[in-house]
């Protein structure tokens, strides 16, 4: 048997196990649409099953009948209070507007509806968010 540099084949085959496996898990993730992975699962996530079920004509009113704790001010947000309290809209990753933006989006447009607490939606979006970001995404 030859030995290439010290490498048992063992351990060779564990590092060739590990790279099929990676490998698998990437190409499953990529076939994904646009969707956040995981979040069906997360209790800051609205799905359009829940959405449908709910029997809502728009994103506001899902939200009020699915999770109205996404709809709440998040108290002062600045000592200068230049940020608004309440969350701010995104829609397929642009800014949209207020909350009462919500009420344009028709909910069987809707793919799905995620709350983004003020530190995550400053990492993710940028400053301004300090009430959070609530993101839409739709059906295309």
């Amino acid at each position: 048997m030859t030995r290439h540099s010290g490498v048992s084949a063992a351990a060779l085959m564990s590092v060739v196990r590990w790279l099929v496996l990676s490998a698998a898990v990437s190409v499953g993730v990529a076939g994904c649409a646009h969707l956040p992975a995981q979040e069906a699962h997360t209790p800051n996530v609205i799905t359009a099953e829940q959405i449908e079920a709910s029997q809502s004509v728009t994103a506001y009113e899902a939200i009020q009948k699915l999770q109205p704790n996404f709809l709440v001010a998040r108290g002062p947000t600045s000592l200068s209070g230049t940020s608004s309290a309440f969350p701010n809209v995104w829609l397929d990753d642009v800014p949209y507007g207020p909350l009462a933006t919500l009420k344009d989006i028709p909910a069987q447009n809707v793919a799905l509806i995620r709350m983004y607490r003020a530190w995550e939606a400053t990492y993710k979006f940028g400053t301004g968010n300090m009430g959070g970001v609530i993101e839409v995404f739709t059906k295309h």
